[in-house]
């Protein structure tokens, strides 16, 4: 009896409740938009979807049984990225409503929050013309529309766009997996965008134009001040890298992915990869020639995480011995202060990647005495003990260069004045530039995240979990020591190759497929599985042992090259 009194067949609630991470819960009715119960609570930053049940979901998702949800703000990885993307439609709307005979193209990312674009088909946006752009933005928020989301058949789909001159997008299709495609329509137009986007226009407040080298940038908010625009910065030096990487896909005729999967598929994998790493090496070839013209007695090599930093040192290394120039590695890890001296960051621990905790004066010394000609005995880092202990002793041969490689490579504090001028500056990165299409953007940050995932995998044992998990860590140190002072740098070396991630595709897909359900990093994970999906595959073989991507792929001839000449 007690049984069947505890446990019987009820009608639905008209109700039901929505969990929130902190323990408050939300009542509401059955079937009510999840973004309809997270406007009954403020949060720090404006919410732009919702994590439910584990899942990333836009703020239109309706709640028909009671769950947890987990508000994703502006402040987020994935709520930053929606609010990016949203814009970019935004802009790519009001853009062919303005100007309907010309292409918009959302180039590359810029660091104080921002894209930079280009049209083509015209002459460049005058200043009256941007601002004209800009306020039909703003009335397109203010009038608060929708963004409709619409799954159609994939031959629908190719047939719109065929319609409407999007070749580039045609190309891209030909090549999905799925039969349908999700479209978003603002008005009378529609596209595809990589992910998730905010309902309506009025979430698209914060973002300026402004003209920039014959295109413009458009500016949208950072993470750490979700409703702020920060200060606008030159950066010549960034903008002619992406260029001379632009140069490098028409030399190629690889404009977008489409283009890029007719090449694998036609057969020209060889060709692809060859003159790929043709192009490295010219790079590489023309660094060594200037620091050899400059006379420079310490080579400083900089840049974020997974950017090939190691085997651009090492490719560096044997141009500048072709050269007759012998340069000597000196690892700046050796001068760590004991961890009782290092710096503490924002959350009580040791900042190991603060630059106070680098012994700066002794490193000054050493480098004067080292350039000098005098015999000197470096610092050897127990890590073990967390501290310094005597090191090797060496005297370096006139004329032979010193190479330090290292997250503040480019931070004009690391060196003492009177050094300072007799320092050749590098800045490596991966500065993708192959867009899926003209509107979707490759994220230089998910290129480098892939490649890390990879090699991590081989080289440490972490699974995909492990590194995504540490992944905005290691972003927020790039944010603080190294992207702030990449226009310090004399040469900008571009590691990205255009075939790169059809490489790393077959290793890092069952990688990120083992993130489990339900954990924190399942939500990126999929997003990442989503992306590779675009690519076709190639096999590794082809690539040569030297290739920037072999030190995340594994098998590079250059993983213990040592062929250093100091004594």
């Amino acid at each position: 009896m007690n049984a069947i009194t505890k446990f019987r067949l009820v009608n639905p609630r008209p109700e039901v409740e929505v969990h929130l991470p902190d323990g408050r819960v939300l009542s509401g009715p059955r079937g009510a938009v999840v973004g309809e119960f997270l406007k009954a609570v403020e949060f720090s930053a404006p919410v732009v979807a919702a994590d439910v049940d584990d899942e990333l979901r836009e703020l239109t998702y309706p709640i028909k049984m009671d769950s947890q949800v987990r508000p994703i703000t502006m402040s987020d990885s994935d709520g930053s990225l929606i609010y990016r993307r949203s814009l970019n439609f935004l802009m790519e709307m009001a853009f062919a409503d303005l100007f309907p005979k010309a292409k918009l193209t959302i180039d590359h990312s810029i660091s104080f929050g921002g894209y930079y674009c280009q049209v083509s088909g015209r002459k460049p946006l005058s200043d009256g013309e941007l601002a004209k752009l800009k306020l039909h933005m703003q009335e397109l928020i203010e009038a608060n529309l929708p963004f409709e989301k619409k799954e159609i058949p994939l031959q629908e789909a190719i047939d719109y766009f065929k319609s409407i001159g999007y070749e580039d997008k045609v190309r891209l299709l030909n090549y999905r997996r799925k039969n349908y495609l999700t479209l978003y329509r603002l008005g009378e137009r529609m596209d595809y965008h990589h992910g998730y986007m905010v309902p309506s226009t009025s979430y698209l407040k914060w973002f300026d134009l402004f003209a920039t080298n014959g295109g413009f940038t458009l500016r949208f908010p950072r993470r750490h001040a979700p409703t702020e625009l920060e200060p606008v910065k030159s950066y010549p030096k960034l903008l002619n890298a992406f260029r001379q990487y632009g140069d490098w896909l028409e030399h190629l005729g690889i404009g977008n992915v489409g283009a890029l999967n007719d090449a694998i598929q036609a057969g020209r994998v060889h060709e692809l990869v060859l003159v790929s790493e043709a192009l490295h090496e010219q790079n590489v070839a023309e660094t060594a020639r200037q620091i050899a013209a400059k006379d420079a007695q310490i080579v400083l090599i900089a840049g974020p995480s997974s950017s090939g930093k190691t085997t651009f040192s090492r490719r560096l290394t044997v141009q500048l011995l072709a050269l007759g120039i012998s340069p000597y590695p000196l690892e700046l890890d050796n001068y760590f202060l004991s961890r009782d001296e290092t710096p503490l960051g924002e959350d009580g621990k040791p900042d190991f990647e603060a630059l106070e905790a680098l012994d700066l004066a002794r490193l000054g010394e050493d480098l004067e005495q080292i350039l000098d000609g005098k015999k000197v005995q470096l610092p050897r880092y127990n890590f073990k003990a967390g501290k310094p202990e005597p090191g090797e002793h060496i005297q370096l041969r006139r004329g032979q260069p010193i190479i330090m490689e290292g997250i503040h490579g480019l931070d004009p504090r690391l060196l003492p004045p009177t050094l300072a001028g007799r320092a050749f500056k590098i800045y490596a990165s991966a500065l993708t530039q192959l867009n899926l299409d003209r509107h979707n953007r490759v994220s230089t940050t998910d290129t480098r995240l892939i490649r890390r995932i990879v090699r991590d995998a081989r080289e440490r044992g972490y699974s995909a979990k492990d590194t995504i998990s540490n992944w905005e860590s290691v972003r927020r140190g790039e944010k603080v020591h190294i992207f702030p002072y990449q226009e310090n740098a004399d040469v900008m070396f571009n590691s990205a190759l255009v075939y790169e991630l059809s490489a790393l595709k077959p290793l890092a897909e069952p990688l990120l497929r083992q993130v489990p359900y339900g954990a924190q990093e399942y939500i990126e994970a999929k997003r990442l599985l989503a992306f590779l999906e675009w690519f076709l595959p190639i096999e590794t073989e082809l690539i040569p042992e030297n290739s920037i991507v072999r030190e995340f792929l594994g098998g590079s001839i250059l993983k213990d090259f040592t062929n250093w000449k100091h004594n």
